[in-house]
């Protein structure tokens, strides 16, 4: 990610996916009024997308666990 895509999302939270397709893959998402997001989806290599949601409601720091739900 370059500086100026940080930027043009704001606060990030780093995204870890602890399973389902892209297991051990890390992402960055905007910040929901200083929150990660309670689901995410995200563009897999071969242009599939997945679903993911928090692993858990409570989360701290900047980073946060998330947990594959299905393909969208």
């Amino acid at each position: 990610m370059t500086d100026s895509t940080r930027q043009d999302l704001g606060p990030t939270i780093a995204c870890v996916l602890t399973d389902g397709p892209l297991a051990g893959t890390t992402t960055a998402v905007a910040a929901v009024e200083g929150r990660p997001p309670k689901t995410i989806t995200v563009d897999g290599a071969d242009g599939t997308r997945h679903r993911y949601c928090l692993a858990e409601w409570e989360q701290s720091g900047h980073s946060a666990e998330y947990t594959f739900l299905y393909d969208v």
